[in-house]
């Protein structure tokens, strides 16, 4: 009898129980909220959409040639693959962080990277050898480091998998 009123101790009341499970409601919460903030900053005025789109068709005029490239800095990155679907992008899957709209241009020269400015364009000569990417969307926060490449078929993406490669920063 003695070894249950010792263990009774350590259980925890239902006091406690309860505070604890507001605490964890509310950090999980707190970090739905977060996850989805890069999507509603996203949301913009018809004018800036604009402006925007003609940005965007600028930078289709004249995707840059290998020849016209330099090397701006290469490193090992964690490179993965997406598709535009809801479920691995936010409500909008079609449209990316800077307002481009991958479903009309329908061309895999896209990735998502949060440690580059959009518009760099990079190389992963590994495994696309010397074809040109354009940072234009943006990835969940917790991954600092990776690039996503956008890709039409999600069994392209689900063969690609995780890679660990060089990345070619170009000029």
């Amino acid at each position: 009898m003695e070894a249950l009123k010792q263990n009774h101790k350590k259980l925890i009341l239902p006091r406690k129980a309860k505070k604890l499970i507001i605490l964890l409601v509310f950090v999980l919460c707190f970090d739905f909220a977060l996850f989805f903030m890069p999507a509603l900053a996203n949301a913009a005025t018809e004018e800036t959409i604009i402006d925007q789109e003609v940005m965007v068709d600028q930078v289709i005029e004249h995707l840059p040639q290998n020849n016209d490239l330099t090397i701006k800095s290469t490193s090992l990155r964690v490179i993965t693959a997406y598709n535009s679907e809801p479920g691995q992008t936010d409500n909008t899957p079609c449209i990316t962080a800077n307002n481009f709209n991958l479903c009309e241009h329908g061309i895999e020269d896209t990735v998502a990277a949060n440690f580059l400015p959009f518009g760099v364009k990079v190389r992963i000569p590994e495994l696309f050898g010397d074809r040109v990417f354009v940072v234009r969307d943006r990835m969940h926060s917790r991954f600092s480091n990776r690039i996503d490449v956008w890709m039409l078929e999600k069994a392209d993406a689900i063969n690609l998998g995780i890679k660990s490669t060089k990345i070619e920063v170009l000029e």
